[in-house]
């Protein structure tokens, strides 16, 4: 099979490898139809993940229909899914919870062993789902592969975001990052009644191409703009979606008195933080993590009642061939999302 092997920074490469097998009783393996970049899948092509290990098939967000199952799997061959970036057993403690990204055997597909094992991603022509009985979802009639694709790990992470902020009908909300999930976050957040939505980004052709959910200005405008919309008082709910520190400094600046920041953004490191002017606003601030296994069914509710279509995000689509010319439209911001087509469903 075909699939997109990384092989350090600013160096992928589609490569002929053999296809993956069962490995246990709770495996699938999926034949891929659709399958996106993430901005995660950036963090080691540009080098900030050192320890990500060359040879890795990279790729969390696919969707496809199932080549081969385990015998404890309840899916059939050439049934329609698509699988949760998380990889968990659903029987630990923590899944009982419904904290799968703390489950005992964790893994990130396409993510070497940056969490838990490494597992081959999805930017291939096959994968090798673990715990497929846990992992993988059945697409529903009427959501398409490209759709799906999104509920596994970007949408969800916009719409946990959401959760995690507290958004209340006639919020005004601030969202820091208008990528993918910045910009499926503030749509969430209308959905959930906010009243204004207000995404910053940092990048001007972004800025002036923006068409989203809201109005969009620079980051050293945000506080201003959001406390002009509220008396003074500033934004109710903030969503930070970039992962740097000076993200997190512009959550904090935009937010109003006892207002939830969740950050959903992926920090990789210890950062610097202004503890003060959060202490003195009382703000609370939660890192989240989208748990597609655990808010699928609402997330998955939102497109089968045509609420919301991701898929609109999509700048660019491209075979899988071509991935080495994407990840650099990716990289430079040329591209806003990619799909790569391995196979046609």
């Amino acid at each position: 099979m075909k699939a997109v092997v990384y092989h350090g920074p600013g160096k992928v490469a589609v490569e002929e490898l053999p296809q993956p097998r069962l490995a246990g009783p709770r495996d699938a393996i999926v034949k891929v139809h659709r399958t996106a970049l993430c901005g995660t899948d950036l963090h080691p092509y540009r080098g900030e993940t050192p320890s990500f290990e060359s040879g890795t098939v990279l790729g969390h967000e696919f969707a496809g229909t199932v080549a081969e199952a385990g015998p404890l799997v309840p899916f059939a061959p050439g049934q329609r899914v698509f699988a949760s970036d998380i990889v968990a057993c659903g029987s630990c403690a923590s899944c009982a919870h419904g904290m799968h990204y703390q489950c005992v055997s964790v893994g990130l597909f396409g993510s070497s062993t940056l969490v838990g094992p490494a597992i081959a991603g999805g930017q291939a022509e096959y994968v090798r789902v673990p715990f497929a009985d846990v992992v993988l979802c059945a697409t529903p009639d009427g959501v398409s592969d490209e759709q799906a694709l999104f509920v596994g790990d970007v949408l969800s992470t916009a719409y946990a975001a959401v959760m995690g902020a507290r958004v209340r009908p006639g919020d005004v909300v601030a969202v820091v990052g208008a990528g993918p999930v910045g910009v499926l976050a503030a749509a969430c957040a209308r959905l959930a009644g906010a009243a204004e939505v207000v995404l910053a980004d940092s990048d001007a052709g972004r800025r002036a191409g923006f068409t989203g959910p809201g109005r969009i200005v620079a980051p050293t405008q945000l506080a201003h703009v959001t406390a002009e919309l509220t008396g003074g008082w500033g934004a109710h709910a903030v969503i930070e979606a970039v992962g740097t520190p000076a993200a997190l400094s512009t959550a904090v600046g935009a937010a109003a008195p006892r207002a939830t920041i969740a950050a959903v953004g992926v920090h990789h490191a210890d950062a610097s933080f202004p503890a003060g002017t959060a202490f003195a606003r009382e703000l609370t601030v939660r890192f989240v993590v989208g748990d597609p296994i655990d808010i699928r069914e609402p997330v998955l509710a939102l497109l089968r009642h045509k609420r919301l279509d991701p898929s609109e995000l999509i700048s660019h689509r491209l075979p899988l061939s071509a991935a080495a010319d994407a990840y650099d439209l990716f990289d430079r911001r040329e591209a806003f999302k990619v799909v790569l087509a391995p196979s046609e469903g």
